[in-house]
C-alpha cells in the first residue's frame, strides 16, 4: 500500500516545516530521513553543501537518522548503491531547484525506481517546489511558455503543482498566466503557498497544512483552502 505523499510550496528542511516532516516520517516504516537534492544538482558545491547541512539540522530537530544521497547527475542516478540507500526509508524527500533537470536526471533510473518502490510499500514521499512539480504528470516551462515542458514522474497523476504560489505570478509575464493554467480536463492545477503543503494517503482527499493556503485553480473544487481543511481533487 502506498505511503503518505506530500506536495510542499516551500520551506523544506526548515524549522517552519519541522512538525510536518516529523509527522510524515512517523507514517513510514523507519526513522530514516532520506534527502535527495537532485533538483539543485547544477548549483555550486557551496549550495549543495547548504542543502545537506539544512537537511541534517532538520533531522536533528525531529530526532531522525539523516541520509543524504548525493544524486546530482544522470550517472549518480544510475548507481545501484545510491538506490539501495533509499530502501526502508521513513521519509523520502525531493527538494527544490530546477524541476526539469530533476525529471530528466531521475527518469528511468534505479534511483527513481527505488523511490517509487519504497513509496508503494509504505515510505512517506514529499516533494518541495521543484520536487512537488516533478511528482505530477507534467512540468510546464513557466519561464518560456512557448517552449515544450517536461514529462513528470506521474506519481500524482492528476495534479499540476504551482509552488511558491503567493509569489509565483509576480515572477512570470502576465501573458504566460493563461497558458500555465490551461490544463487537460483530467489535470487539476493547484497553487501551494510558501510555508504550506498538501498531503494525501489515497491521492484523492488532500489536507492542507502550514502557515498559508493551497489554491485549487481549475476543476469543480476551485477556491482557497487553509490549514486543516481537506479537499477532494
Amino acid at each position: 500500500m502506498p505511503g503518505r505523499i506530500a506536495l510542499v510550496g516551500s520551506g523544506e528542511y526548515l524549522p517552519v516545516m519541522a512538525e510536518f516532516e516529523r509527522d510524515l516520517l512517523s507514517k513510514g516504516p523507519s526513522n530514516r530521513y532520506v534527502q535527495l537534492a537532485t533538483a539543485a544538482g547544477r548549483e555550486s558545491e557551496t549550495r549543495l553543501a547548504y542543502w545537506e547541512s539544512i537537511g541534517r539540522e532538520q533531522a536533528e530537530r525531529i530526532g531522525a537518522e539523516h541520509v543524504f544521497i548525493p544524486v546530482f547527475d544522470r550517472d549518480d542516478s544510475m548507481r545501484e548503491d545510491f538506490a539501495a540507500q533509499i530502501d526502508g526509508a521513513g521519509l523520502i524527500y525531493l527538494s527544490g531547484g530546477d524541476p526539469h533537470y530533476l525529471a530528466a536526471t531521475l527518469a528511468g533510473t534505479p534511483v527513481l525506481d527505488a523511490i517509487h518502490r519504497n513509496w508503494m510499500t509504505g515510505s512517506s514521499l514529499a516533494g518541495c517546489s521543484a520536487g512537488a512539480m516533478a511528482l505530477g504528470p507534467d512540468i510546464p516551462n513557466f519561464r518560456k511558455m512557448k517552449e515544450l515542458g517536461s514529462e513528470g514522474f506521474g506519481f500524482v497523476p492528476n495534479i499540476r503543482t504551482i509552488p511558491h504560489y503567493n509569489k509565483f505570478f509576480g515572477w512570470i509575464p502576465d501573458q504566460a498566466v493563461p497558458l500555465f493554467l490551461k490544463a487537460p480536463p483530467h489535470i487539476t492545477v493547484v497553487g501551494i503557498d510558501e510555508e504550506a503543503a498538501i498531503w494525501s494517503d489515497d491521492l484523492e482527499r488532500w489536507t492542507v497544512v502550514g502557515m498559508r493556503s493551497a489554491h485549487i485553480l481549475t476543476g469543480e473544487t476551485k477556491g482557497e483552502y487553509k490549514a486543516g481543511q481537506t479537499v477532494s481533487i
